[in-house]
């Protein structure tokens, strides 16, 4: 979901990242692998260096908007509160009823995720070489009919 993020008091350092960048990233679920963004090890996360850094610094009083899909990182440069505030912007039937704080993905991007989930185990019943012509083929089709024209 969109977020404000309010600092009431102390300071926060913040880093954004588009969603664009998420291959760069080392996901795993929702989160990155890359703990340590201003030092990360490149030899395990050699990608993470095209990743984009947005950076900005917190202070009491500001607010920062952090729309959906965007990863960010958050480090407390010193005792602090703060307040986020989500809320939704796509049609109520398209999120999770049961989810409050809004941490799932929309319900039909869990959906794709489980179909994508059985076909990539039908694909391990073919030999290596068949496999990865196959998700090779798959990984065009996505490309080609849900990656948006407007972002390249």
């Amino acid at each position: 979901m969109d977020n404000f993020l309010i600092q009431v008091t102390g300071k926060k350092r913040v880093v954004l990242f588009s969603p664009r960048d998420a291959q760069y990233l080392y996901l795993s679920g929702t989160k990155s692998e890359v703990l340590n963004i201003d030092n990360p090890d490149l030899a395990k996360y050699p990608l993470f260096c095209k990743a984009r850094r947005y950076e900005c610094s917190l202070k009491a009083g500001d607010v920062l908007f952090i729309p959906a899909l965007w990863f960010h990182n958050v480090i407390s440069e010193e005792f602090g509160v703060g307040v986020n505030v989500f809320w939704k912007h796509l049609p109520s039937e398209c999120y999770d009823k049961t989810d409050t704080y809004g941490n799932k993905d929309p319900t039909a991007a869990s959906r794709a995720a489980q179909i994508l989930d059985r076909a990539l185990k039908t694909l391990s019943e073919l030999p290596e070489e068949y496999r990865d012509f196959y998700a090779r083929r798959m990984v065009l089709h996505i490309q080609d009919k849900a990656y948006s024209k407007n972002f390249e």
